[in-house]
């Protein structure tokens, strides 16, 4: 049987990971500048996160949320402290899309509505309600209707306004540092207006950190650059580095009724075991503080960069804008420098999502061959 084909791939067979690097099956290291879609936080294998998984493997790898499962309620402690949403609610799952999904339902059981703004760029999930909130009209099928969707442009406050004047909105979902689409931001302004619409209208402030969180930005959550309070916030990839969990942070005045949201595999211990280790590993590490410093640095040498149009992002989320499509430069990356870096949905634009371990030395070997390519 073959693998249905979902991405072009490179002719690469990785087996095993340690830090910032991936080894193919001939023993070639790759240094990791994409983290498989941001997903790596702490490094492949980190070896607190693999004794962690371990140890829970050997007590209670699964079961259902009909019971208590203590170590949910320590990752949600961990995540309230080191997240400052200690007075939130968590709810588990397993998928970034599934996230996105269940942050809808809790918005549109919450003011019982269903008109939803999202933005132009988005990439929110490929489930029926995430890919109705996602820009991208390749990957939506006519089953995924999003005719109850508004979307809109970043930053334009006129439309915004006009659109909660003439709807009664259900939602507003936004990403705080869009990814897939190249590393773009709204303005600080933009994020308060809609904090402040989303307030006086009854509606919910969806922020997806799925990609811009867990530190990756230079705080735990992107949107805190804006000083704004989001009524739920989607999580996922860095979230596990690499073990799939996933879930929603959901304010104080949303109140849970059962059977309102549910999983069979979300919240499962291994998950949060893995999950728990993330977060002591930055905390122990103090890698958001690393991010800051070393995303400081990675921004600085992009700027020395030849022909280079643009520069976008924080911390270590990083787009890079050519003047010509980087699907070459990608491909001489791999192939003769051995460096994974990432695309994005314009053909010019290259993103940079390293783990949050990633050090100096490693952005010079990064700099060092992408001025070899060129």
């Amino acid at each position: 049987m073959k693998l249905f084909d979902v991405y072009p791939l490179f002719n690469v067979n990785l087996v095993k990971g340690e830090g910032s690097y991936v080894y193919d099956d001939n023993g070639t290291q790759y240094l990791d500048f994409y983290g498989g879609h941001a997903v790596i936080s702490i490094g492949h294998a980190h070896p607190y996160y693999v004794n962690k998984l371990e140890e829970q493997i050997h007590q209670l790898s699964f079961y259902s949320n009909s019971v208590h499962i203590d170590i949910q309620q320590k990752l949600a402690d961990k995540l309230g402290q080191l997240s400052g949403y200690d007075n939130y609610s968590l709810f588990l799952c397993n998928s970034g899309a599934e996230a996105v999904e269940n942050a809808l339902k809790v918005a549109s059981f919450h003011n019982n509505r269903k008109k939803v703004i999202a933005f132009r760029g988005a990439f929110h999930g490929r489930t029926s309600g995430a890919v109705a909130v996602t820009d991208n009209p390749k990957i939506k099928p006519p089953v995924n209707d999003d005719s109850h969707v508004i979307f809109l442009d970043f930053n334009d406050e006129a439309w915004l306004k006009r659109a909660f004047a003439e709807n009664e909105i259900c939602a507003v979902i936004i990403e705080p540092i869009q990814g897939v689409n190249g590393i773009y931001e709204p303005n600080v302004s933009f994020l308060q207006l809609i904090q402040t619409l989303c307030n006086e209208h009854n509606a919910l402030f969806i922020a997806d950190e799925i990609q811009c969180g867990y530190g990756r930005s230079g705080k735990f959550f992107a949107h805190q650059f804006a000083d704004v309070q989001p009524d739920v916030i989607t999580m996922a990839k860095g979230m596990g580095n690499g073990f799939p969990i996933a879930g929603i942070l959901i304010h104080p005045k949303i109140q849970a009724k059962y059977g309102m949201l549910g999983t069979t595999f979300g919240g499962a211990p291994l998950a949060c075991a893995a999950g728990l280790a993330v977060l002591e590993v930055i905390e122990q590490e103090r890698l958001i503080e690393n991010t800051i410093e070393v995303g400081q640095y990675l921004l600085e040498q992009c700027k020395q960069l030849p022909q280079v149009k643009d520069i976008r992002g924080k911390g270590l989320m990083i787009g890079i804008k050519f003047n010509f499509p980087i699907k070459e430069l990608r491909e001489k990356l791999v192939y003769e420098h051995h460096i994974f870096v990432g695309n994005s949905n314009h053909p010019n634009t290259l993103r940079l999502l390293p783990s949050l371990t990633i050090t100096k030395a490693e952005v010079d070997l990064l700099m060092n061959a992408i001025k070899a390519s060129l």
